[in-house]
């Protein structure tokens, strides 16, 4: 007996192994005491979803998020006395998720793609000594993804005839 198999041609694709090769380095940050109306303002302006809050000296604090800004923003506090004027006395450390976990630049991107999957978060801030050094976000795998898709695409599938023990057939 034999059998026809459809292999894929194999292709040079990019071996990605670290998060610091797909990170966005130095992303946008705000300090602890900047505002609601402020962090608002960076997502829309910057199409971001997430903001590392960091110290002075550059240490991870915490972070916000569109859905933390849009729930802060929808609060009965808020909306009570004016919304979009009392954004502008909310502390981000007031609505900043913490403890934050986070990754080393050297992590594995296989592991931390399934931590964001696992704990179900969109992103994850980037460490190099204990320094904010990036953010890798779900939207970086789907990235990686889309290009491997692609890649994949272009190969050529060339079908192969072997036997049952395994040797290609002429």
């Amino acid at each position: 007996r034999s059998g026809r198999v459809t292999g894929v041609q194999t292709c040079a694709l990019p071996i990605l192994l670290t998060v610091a090769e797909i990170m966005t380095r130095e992303p946008y940050t705000l300090g602890p005491d900047d505002t609601l109306a402020t962090a608002r303002q960076l997502l829309a302006e910057h199409h971001i979803r997430h903001i590392p809050i960091v110290s002075a000296d550059g240490s991870l604090l915490g972070v916000v998020s569109q859905r933390d800004v849009l729930a802060a923003g929808d609060t009965t506090v808020l909306n009570r006395e004016g919304g979009s004027s009392r954004e502008n006395y909310v502390a981000l450390s007031s609505i900043m998720s913490s403890p934050v976990q986070s990754v080393d630049e050297s992590a594995s991107l296989r592991g931390t793609a399934m931590h964001l999957q696992k704990h179900k978060v969109g992103c994850v801030p980037v460490l190099r000594k204990g320094k904010l050094v990036g953010i890798i976000t779900d939207s970086d795998f789907v990235a990686i993804a889309i290009n491997l898709m692609e890649q994949l695409e272009a190969a050529e599938p060339e079908e192969l005839d072997f036997d049952d023990e395994g040797e290609e057939l002429s």
